[in-house]
């Protein structure tokens, strides 16, 4: 490394590989100040997503699973901004950032991508205007609004004869995602009810449509019958080898004909390359950028991606690696120490990584597990479950929340809470004025808004 040069490590992304790419460069170089790091990212957190399903669910606080980027960062930088375009030849990046979104050209030397995926509706007509995602906080609170309102609408009675539609729920896809919420959600629907004195449980329709066989085929056909019958259990009707084909005016029609009429359409069931991937013109595989064993994008120099946005070929099965975060997490350590390889001029390392386990809350304390080969179901997966991903959470402080969250959960009823992000309605005249008509006219539809 050439003294006096310093080598700007670009990282864009927020998630466990760019996450974890971050930290183990500023473990690698914990005072070396001829490299500097600097993380984009839109948001300014860092969420974990294999809780997200439990925020949805009013089982723990929504900013509990979220870490502050720059509370988990020592050295590096973190921008605060979105991403727009990525110049490979001229080695820039433009990023909006601010409430005034004004540009800037951040330069660098080594570009790491790990800008993950955005939810692909697949062109059919008024998903993307009538669905719900499950990717971000804000889906998990935008769908726990949602039904929080649904059942306060079904509870008067001006909703007499649609209050079964109002309280029925479809859910597109039966990954881990779908088989997760939808077990959240159906627990928090039917937990509910009892606050609500003109709803009943038998007003609830859960429906899961999944387009193969079994649902959660990445824990194999066992655990995934296991987890159907469970499910079936708790009244959620399992829909396999169906896809939602498309909407109806009140409702979502199913590829096998048949049709429901439902207020809430959740879809998980696919996902696309980042838009700003997509305009790259390296070679991609299905979107993903193709990347050779040491997690460099073909074709370009000092350019490296993991996670959901790369291709990452496994040499033992012949296929890509899947998108999880614990693969996400060994790619983000593999990469720093193959930058920190090209800088000092060392020998790169190949990424090589087989999966651990596999885990799925299903509701009700009940799981289904593979750890190590080893199917586990029940309550001891659900335990599993639960201790596995504290110790992952982040940050000593967000795990006593978490921890603190689930034993009150033992104790007392999901929280009801409507969180509405309005501003208090207000008037302007002077002190002593008497208020017009106008004032108290508006003043009165700022309240009803």
């Amino acid at each position: 490394m050439a003294v006096g040069l310093r080598n700007r490590i670009l990282i864009l992304g927020g998630g466990f590989g760019a996450l974890y790419t971050a930290l183990e460069l500023e473990r690698l170089l914990p005072r070396d100040p001829y490299v500097e790091i600097t993380l984009v990212n839109r948001e300014n957190f860092f969420l974990f997503t294999p809780m997200l399903h439990e925020v949805a669910a009013s089982d723990l606080d929504i900013t509990h699973i979220v870490n502050p980027i720059r509370k988990l960062l020592r050295k590096a930088k973190f921008f605060h901004g979105e991403v727009q375009a990525i110049d490979l030849v001229e080695k820039q990046v433009r990023v909006v950032h601010g409430p005034g979104r004004h540009v800037h050209q951040i330069e660098y030397d080594y570009l790491v991508l790990a800008l993950g995926s955005t939810t692909n509706f697949y062109g059919i007509p008024g998903l993307k205007e009538r669905a719900l995602a499950m990717k971000s906080l804000g889906d998990a609170i935008h769908l726990r609004n949602r039904l929080i309102d649904l059942l306060e609408e079904a509870d008067f009675e001006c909703a007499v004869g649609v209050r079964k539609n109002l309280l029925a729920v479809v859910i597109a896809g039966g990954g881990f995602a779908g088989v997760e919420t939808i077990a959240g959600i159906n627990d928090f629907l039917r937990d509910a009810v009892k606050f609500y004195p003109h709803v009943g449980a038998g007003l609830i329709q859960v429906i899961l449509a999944h387009p193969g066989p079994v649902i959660l085929p990445e824990l194999g056909e066992k655990l995934g019958r296991y987890a159907q019958k469970k499910l079936a259990k708790r009244n959620i009707e399992i829909r396999v080898n169906t896809k939602v084909a498309g909407l109806t005016e009140n409702g979502v029609r199913f590829s096998d004909g048949t049709s429901v009429e439902c207020k809430t359409l959740i879809w998980t069931a696919g996902v696309s390359a980042n838009p700003v991937i997509e305009s790259l013109s390296c070679p991609k595989d299905h979107g993903r950028l193709v990347v050779n064993e040491f997690l460099e994008v073909q074709e370009c120099e000092a350019v490296w991606a993991l996670g959901d946005c790369a291709s990452i070929p496994n040499r033992k099965t012949g296929q890509a690696y899947p998108p999880t975060a614990q693969h996400a997490i060994r790619e983000g350590r593999t990469v720093a120490r193959n930058i920190l390889a090209v800088i000092r001029g060392e020998r790169k390392r190949a990424f090589a990584f087989s999966t651990i386990g596999l885990l799925a809350a299903i509701g009700r304390r009940t799981g289904v597990a593979n750890i190590l080969g080893v199917n586990f179901s029940g309550f001891i997966a659900w335990f599993l479950w639960r201790s596995i991903y504290l110790s992952k959470l982040p940050r000593f402080e967000k795990k006593v929340r978490v921890a603190l969250d689930w034993t009150l959960d033992l104790l007392f009823a999901k929280d009801l809470v409507h969180f509405m992000i309005l501003r208090s309605p207000v008037i302007s005249h002077t002190e002593g004025q008497p208020s017009r008509k106008g004032d108290e006219k508006q003043a009165a539809q700022a309240i009803g808004r």
